[in-house]
């Protein structure tokens, strides 16, 4: 197939001129303007009211011209027709005849609407990958079993001390002697390492409730030891007094008080 490139301007004109072997269509000069597509004579859209003439071209010659103005006449596999699109097309621009702009708004209704339609799914397939992205980090059963605990207090006799666990760690209850409360009370706070009342780690002055871990380096500590009788850390030598507050030492805070409620008289719930 041959195939000559003829400039804008030059195809613009009486084609006549420039190719020796076209004549006009039914007396009427050919008519090249941009932005239009040529097809053959045999296209359905050749005669089409609203495009001049559309290229065509007898003597089996067809012309086309692309959106960036180059233009190329061709002598060859001209019987080739134009493609109907018309079945294809939505019935708002259907009609050759009327302006892309006046059916916009129907086409963009259209598109909007299929849009929500499949963001719905969409939005629900997100919440789940988001749910189960979560739930990984949640607490297992397990955990959530052992969250509380429930202690009866009446099997602790004064000066002695129950250890259990509360969420795997060791948990110290200990029923202290009015002689360890005065003496704990009247400890000058500023001569601690971790300043803190007795009064503010304790809710029953009788009672004493920290986790058995020491602030050093995780050890735990043995009960009623030490030089204070409150706790003693033998690994590296931590020393604690009968309110868990460091006193001698490497451990740089006291034993720390987990969130517990009386709930009766001697019913303790940790947690």
């Amino acid at each position: 197939m041959f195939s000559s490139r003829v400039g804008a301007l030059g195809l613009a004109k009486n084609l006549s001129a420039t190719i020796p072997h076209t004549t006009p269509v039914n007396g009427a000069t050919p008519y090249f303007a941009e932005k239009h597509y040529f097809c053959s004579k045999s296209s359905p859209h050749s005669f089409s009211p609203n495009v001049a003439n559309r290229g065509l071209l007898s003597s089996g010659v067809s012309a086309t011209v692309n959106a960036f103005g180059s233009h190329q006449v061709r002598f060859a596999h001209t019987d080739v027709s134009c493609p109907d699109y018309s079945d294809s097309r939505r019935e708002s621009n259907s009609n050759p005849h009327k302006l892309a702009s006046e059916s916009s708004s129907q086409r963009r209704l259209f598109t909007y609407g299929l849009t929500a339609v499949s963001a719905i799914p969409a939005i629900y397939l997100g919440k789940g990958a988001v749910k189960g992205a979560l739930s990984l980090f949640e607490p297992s059963k397990f955990v959530l079993a052992l969250s509380q605990i429930e202690v009866d207090l009446s099997s602790i006799s004064e000066g002695k001390a129950l250890t259990t666990t509360w969420q795997g760690k060791p948990l110290f209850i200990r029923h202290r002697t009015p002689e360890e409360i005065e003496e704990m009370s009247n400890v000058n706070i500023s001569d601690l390492r971790d300043p803190q009342h007795d009064a503010d780690r304790v809710t029953r002055p009788e009672w004493l409730i920290v986790l058995g871990i020491c602030t050093h380096l995780g050890c735990v500590p043995i009960s009623h030891a030490g030089s204070f009788n409150g706790y003693f850390c033998p690994c590296h030598g931590s020393h604690y007094d009968a309110s868990g507050r460091i006193r001698k030492g490497p451990a740089p805070l006291n034993l720390e008080v987990p969130p517990y409620v009386f709930e009766s008289e001697n019913t303790l719930v940790v947690g």
